[in-house]
């Protein structure tokens, strides 16, 4: 591969719509804390490595400002038209800027507790260039603590990804499909994971699972969410959650820690069963599994809760 000169790559603007708010979707769940992005909570920063067509790797710093997302690049010393382009592209994919909120936010406005859903611009999810990089990361979300997550992507980046520039990005499917269940176990701490991962690696990489087509698939909800629980490792809470990250948001996605706070919210703190959780949220139709995690999640923001 070509080497270039490593060093700031330029700075641009990417324009934002006007129900968009950077933080709470740079913040909306935890793929911020996942590589290759990164975030800074006290300058309110994401970052993201994006790998190109041209195998190139970019290192893309993000901030909020009045005009729309300014976008800061290192790497390559010079972006041709085409990359810049492209980094525009990925950038509009991971942060929902062509989704249309304009509904969920009406619909809020018509419910006196969840008002703030739409003052404060809530609704966009932080989602990755992919969607097999989505899936990656949420089957290692599964039976574990988020710090295992972490320890998971961190290794298969380091591992696995292309390396330039002191950089990495994430796995392509065709390198995750060309290890071993050994490696992905021992030196990846996937533990009973591998052998999903792996499967799902070598699907996407023949071709014959076109988990990419699903972002922008004519299926029905009910279809792409079978779809999702027929991949090896991905169940009702994975499916339910990798819909959210493809703009569908019919079901919760249910794990212990949202069960926990939803409790906290609801019931006193008692355990209930998940059909009381469903009914709560069955009055927003389309819009249920949206509501369900922007209230779960309400208190990661200064001065969200109770506004």
């Amino acid at each position: 591969m070509q080497r270039h000169a490593v060093g700031n790559a330029g700075t641009f603007l990417v324009p934002t719509p006007r129900d968009f708010d950077f933080w709470r979707t740079a913040y909306s769940h935890g793929w911020c804390d996942l590589l290759p992005f990164s975030f800074d909570p006290e300058a309110r920063g994401l970052t993201r490595v994006l790998e190109l067509r041209d195998g190139s790797l970019v290192g893309c710093a993000l901030r909020n400002t009045s005009r729309g997302v300014r976008v800061t690049c290192t790497g390559p010393s010079s972006l041709t038209p085409d990359q810049r382009k492209e980094i525009r592209l990925q950038i509009r994919t991971c942060l929902r800027l062509d989704e249309d909120f304009t509904p969920f936010h009406a619909a809020m406005r018509k419910v006196p507790a969840y008002r703030w859903m739409a003052r404060h611009r809530a609704g966009r999810l932080l989602r990755a260039p992919t969607l097999f990089e989505d899936t990656v990361k949420m089957i290692c979300t599964t039976n574990c603590a988020w710090h295992l997550t972490v320890v998971m992507v961190r290794a298969m980046v380091q591992k696995f990804g292309c390396h330039q520039h002191g950089m990495s990005g994430f796995p392509t499917p065709s390198v995750i499909a060309a290890s071993s269940e050994q490696e992905l176990r021992k030196e990846c701490s996937t533990g009973y994971r591998a052998p999903a991962l792996l499967d799902l690696a070598e699907r996407v990489a023949s071709g014959s699972l076109p988990l990419e087509e699903w972002r922008h698939s004519g299926l029905t909800t009910r279809e792409l969410y079978e779809a999702l629980c027929g991949i090896r490792g991905v169940g009702p809470y994975a499916a339910g959650n990798l819909l959210k990250l493809i703009g569908r948001y019919e079901y919760l996605g249910l794990d212990s820690w949202v069960r926990k706070r939803w409790a906290e919210l609801h019931a006193r703190g008692r355990a209930v069963k998940d059909r009381r959780i469903e009914r709560h949220y069955e009055p927003f139709g389309a819009w249920r599994g949206l509501v369900f995690w922007l209230e779960m999640t309400q208190d990661w923001h200064d001065g969200a809760k109770g506004l």
